[in-house]
């Protein structure tokens, strides 16, 4: 009887084979990677004569704005180059990056014309912080002043140059702090120009993510959060804190402290990145927000107008006259000049019970002529009006 013939079971793939493909890549990228280094070398060169060449330029922008007694910071002027820099951006950088080095640049700019100081809501850490670096850069002093008052009061009296204040979240809304602060400041300080930042929490901590035992940040970050922790740290103590940044401090010494006496760390908070580098923590976990569209806008605030872009908001605070409908007529008119309202807020006077200054942001700048006639006849319908300032608008989200 014949035998069957064996079917031939399918064989591995030598592993061989594979090793010697890596080898040939590896001795090919030996080849090829010095000759592409030299070209980047070279172009490295050329950049930096390049970037000194515009930096002698900047220089002479600096002496010219000085002796005219112009001011420094331009935001219509930094629109426009970052405007004219993405539309020739034909990649593959994205306009992300190429606005970062940009940003920097305009930063060592402000430092050869004029070293600039910008106050903010600290501590170190904050997101207020954050958004003042990425919109500044590096080149320039920041100061810690505390409060959001404390920034206007600095600005006020010229010991900072600008203040960057946040004035509404998306998740949360209007910023009662700096509403307040305007309804104080209103005929000091101008709105200069806006910042929009995205806002990341992350879980902060040096010991591993099972040892959590407590969570420290603001009780605003809690609520952002509050899904996120429901499932994944449902046990944790959740311990308020006046800032984020804050509490970022709060658990790197408690950190420290249980190292000392050899205890088992168990303290993390939620803050950003930044302060995770300040502070000396880790992130345990990025981006635990429950809104991953979480945005942050700022003022920039300054003693002095900024001037028109072609692409501009006006902010607006006014308190309405005593009659039925004052309100209502107030919006009409910006309705009535074609003119979008972009934000409208309120809060108490603070002079009688139940009586409220209202705030808005006006598509346009108020030396547009339909802006300023709306403005002129908002007024009749108004016990005070101010226009806090017109500013170039924020395209784009740091």
């Amino acid at each position: 009887m014949a035998r069957r013939p064996r079917s031939k079971k399918p064989s591995k793939p030598s592993s061989s084979g594979g090793s010697r493909g890596k080898n040939v890549a590896r001795q090919r990228a030996e080849q090829e990677l010095p000759t592409i280094r030299k070209k980047i070398d070279g172009l490295d060169r050329t950049l930096v004569k390049l970037l000194n060449d515009r930096a002698k330029l900047v220089v002479e922008v600096g002496r010219l704005k000085r002796a005219a007694g112009m001011p420094i910071y331009a935001p219509h002027r930094e629109q426009e180059v970052l405007d004219k820099v993405t539309s020739q951006n034909d990649g593959p950088l994205p306009n992300r990056s190429l606005e970062g080095v940009y940003r920097e640049l305009m930063s060592g700019s402000f430092q050869l014309q004029q070293p600039l100081r910008i106050g903010f809501l600290g501590p170190p850490g904050s997101f207020s912080h954050l958004a003042a670096v990425r919109h500044f850069g590096t080149s320039v002093a920041f100061e810690d002043l505390h409060e959001i008052e404390g920034v206007f009061t600095e600005v006020v009296r010229g010991h900072v140059n600008y203040g960057l204040v946040p004035i509404e979240n998306s998740t949360g809304g209007g910023i009662v702090e700096t509403l307040d602060a305007f309804l104080k400041h209103h005929r000091d300080v101008h709105v200069y120009s806006e910042v929009q930042l995205e806002v990341h929490h992350c879980m902060l901590a040096q010991c591993e993510p099972k040892q959590v035992r407590r969570i420290h940040s603001k009780p605003e970050v809690f609520s952002q959060c509050r899904h996120w922790l429901a499932t994944q740290y449902p046990q944790a103590q959740l311990i308020p804190a006046a800032s984020s940044s804050r509490a970022v401090m709060t658990a790197a010494e408690e950190c420290a402290k249980a190292r000392e006496i050899g205890a088992e760390p168990g303290s993390a908070a939620i803050g950003s990145e930044l302060a995770a580098q300040l502070y000396g923590l880790k992130v345990l976990f990025a981006k635990i927000e429950d809104n991953p569209n979480n945005v942050t806008r700022f003022f920039v605030i300054s003693r002095t107008r900024a001037q028109r872009s072609g692409d501009d908001k006006t902010s607006i605070m006014f308190a309405t006259a005593d009659k039925p409908g004052a309100l209502v007529s107030v919006l009409q008119v910006f309705h009535g000049h074609g003119i979008n309202l972009t934000h409208i807020d309120k809060r108490p006077s603070g002079k009688q019970n139940w009586a409220y200054t209202f705030f808005i942001d006006a598509a346009g700048h108020r030396e547009d002529p339909a802006v300023s006639s709306a403005i002129r006849e908002a007024a009749t319908h108004c016990h005070e009006l101010h226009v806090l300032g017109s500013y170039p608008r924020s395209k784009r989200v740091l």
